[in-house]
């Protein structure tokens, strides 16, 4: 079978819990090769979105299709092509890294042979060789996640699935997980995944869709949704606060107009449209004007300002419920 374009496709999706609509027309496009983000508050409908297009959840209305095969009718199809890896690790801490693994290759009905040497292979491509022989529960929280990560890649999936892949890492561990799932996207898997770590969808995804309450808020990719929230600023601080009206005069008469003051930490700040010329043209006329200054820097608008842009002042939560 040829790899579609598109490796994730979904037209119209929804489905319904009692009262409760958990996804109202929610579409999707993921072209294949690519690291896609899902965001969105507690509730807004993720897990649901993800159950559906890994068959764990049928769909009410709408069409879906994953590696180019339906995943209402061709269920059993998908499942072949796909890894999943949820919110906790499915490793088992009884046995080592190379028992689990060969474990899961036996459960993926290969034969003992095939499984210890895709086992092998794994633990080479996650960097865990020489933790073969250890038990998980030896294993700090970046190793146990991406053993679990070898363990959804026993097939070499075009697409995975990935359910908050860094909940509980510490920074170390994170890094270990995203330096892993660039490198699937580079192998060609595709790969979709939920967050709430901001930063990880700003450093893992080409694209991101936004959805709340269950519907379509955006698809942008990360630079494009911060630049949506408007353009970087520039911030000057002075070394003496007594020179704060003289720097706040000398960026008004460059920019055309009044730059927002900051007593407090004695910074003037003020939107521009091209951050290096502006900068450039500020720290000439502030060296020209004898002011001294502390500090001169363009600050770009963050994914979590243009995050709580799109969906208001709800706040981020750190678990959402699965349906």
């Amino acid at each position: 079978m040829t790899h579609p374009e598109t490796a994730v496709r979904a037209t119209g999706l929804i489905k319904r819990y009692k009262n409760t609509l958990a996804l109202d027309r929610v579409d999707l496009a993921v072209p294949a090769g690519t690291v896609h983000g899902l965001l969105g508050p507690n509730g807004a409908g993720k897990t649901t979105a993800v159950r559906i297009l890994t068959t764990l959840t049928r769909l009410d209305e709408g069409q879906a299709e994953v590696a180019g095969l339906d995943v209402r009718t061709q269920a059993r199809q998908v499942r072949q092509r796909i890894g999943l890896t949820g919110q906790q690790t499915a490793v088992d801490d009884l046995l080592t890294a190379r028992q689990n693994l060969t474990m899961f290759g036996r459960l993926f009905r290969l034969d003992r042979t095939a499984a210890r040497r895709r086992a092998d292979e794994l633990l080479e491509m996650f960097s865990l060789t020489e933790a073969a022989a250890r038990v998980p529960k030896t294993f700090s929280g970046g190793m146990r996640r991406r053993l679990d990560l070898a363990a959804s890649m026993i097939l070499a999936p075009q697409v995975l699935f990935l359910d908050e892949p860094t909940t509980g890492l510490d920074p170390a561990g994170r890094r270990e997980v995203w330096q892993v799932v660039r490198d699937l996207a580079v192998r060609g898997t595709t790969v979709l995944l939920t967050t709430h770590y901001l930063d990880e969808a700003d450093q893992l995804c080409d694209r991101i869709s936004v959805i709340d309450h269950g519907r379509n808020i955006i698809e942008d990719t990360p630079a494009g949704l911060k630049r949506r929230i408007g353009d970087e600023h520039l911030e000057v601080t002075v070394a003496d606060p007594a020179d704060l009206p003289a720097l706040s005069e000398a960026v008004s008469t460059l920019i055309g107009a009044p730059p927002a003051v900051i007593e407090s930490t004695g910074t003037v700040s003020v939107a521009v449209s091209d951050g290096v010329r502006t900068l450039t043209a500020v720290a000439a006329e502030v060296r020209a004007r004898h002011i001294e200054i502390a500090d001169i820097a363009l600050r770009r608008p963050t994914l979590d300002e243009a995050f709580l842009h799109l969906i208001g002042d709800r706040p981020v939560p750190q678990k959402e419920a699965v349906r």
